[in-house]
């Protein structure tokens, strides 16, 4: 669907609309008895109220959006937000696309991209308003189901993210996609996604994501001893204070804890707040409840 072939409104006029009053230079027609004709029926300013008709032509000629139609409009977009302010590598994925069409999709991923943290439903429906304009790309599906993920609509986002899968073969989205099924009530679907084949398309951070997951899909079984034994193999001493460490570091904190290993739950749960600048987990009021 091009930008020109946007669902529209009726371009009719305006129904049901006033008449002039007949009579000399505009005064309202006189009834038998000298007073104003029309009574009740005629409005405060001297002007009949419309016919029943008008109202239903009124409404024929200016029909509600439907619920596509919206979709495909999104939520506003201030002016200032240009498709330029798309990365490079996101608007050559776009470069397949119309260039009206492709301005605008990448104008709601702009703005996905900048709410997506802040408000994810709306972020949510920036993308998919960019997916109602090229439905088969499949950055645009990446993004849905990352939006779709952010403001917890984990059906939905598993759905883009396969479908994503499909058309780039990617399988940077299995940790994502892993936890979906969690959240859905199967972790056993959840345990499917650690596979050699599929860590063999991770780095180093996206291998740690999905054993967090998997080990989360473990507890969910009632195996949070093999959970607390998959974390083990991940780095949970790196110097580094990536963004993954926090979460890696909170995760086994929170096994030991449910293993009833108390002491070495808090440690860990020092070592999430050492590195945890941003404050992504709850470790601090955690440690405040534990100590």
């Amino acid at each position: 669907m091009s930008e020109d072939n946007r669902p529209s409104r009726s371009s009719g006029g305006r129904g049901g609309q006033e008449r002039r009053p007949s009579g000399s230079r505009g005064q309202r027609p006189q009834g038998r008895d000298g007073r104003p004709a029309g009574g009740r029926g005629d409005d405060r300013r001297g002007r009949p109220a419309p016919r029943r008709g008008d109202d239903r032509r009124s409404r024929r000629e200016e029909p509600e959006r439907t619920t596509d139609q919206k979709i495909y409009d999104g939520p506003p977009i201030p002016d200032d937000v240009s498709a330029k302010d798309l990365d490079k590598f996101a608007r050559q994925q776009l470069q397949n696309l119309p260039e009206k069409l492709a301005e605008r999709a990448a104008r709601h991923l702009v703005m996905a991209g900048l709410l997506v943290q802040s408000d994810p439903e709306t972020a949510y429906l920036h993308t998919l308003a960019a997916k109602a304009r090229a439905s088969r790309n499949g950055m645009i599906r990446e993004a849905c189901g990352e939006t779709a993920y952010a403001a917890g609509k984990f059906a939905e986002a598993l759905a883009e993210l396969r479908a994503a899968r499909r058309m780039n073969g990617q399988q940077l989205y299995a940790a994502m996609m892993a936890d979906c099924e969690r959240a859905l009530g199967r972790p056993e679907k959840a345990l499917a996604f650690d596979t050699p084949e599929v860590r063999s398309h991770l780095d180093d951070p996206g291998q740690v994501e999905l054993t967090i997951v998997v080990a989360g899909a473990r507890r969910d079984l009632g195996q949070a001893e093999a959970a607390l034994r998959l974390l083990e193999t991940e780095s949970l001493h790196s110097k580094t204070r990536a963004d993954w460490v926090a979460r890696l570091r909170y995760a086994y904190a929170d096994t030991l804890l449910e293993l009833g290993r108390s002491e070495e739950a808090v440690e860990w749960f020092h070592r999430v707040v050492a590195v945890d600048g941003n404050r992504d987990t709850d470790a601090e009021e955690r440690l405040a409840q534990l100590e």
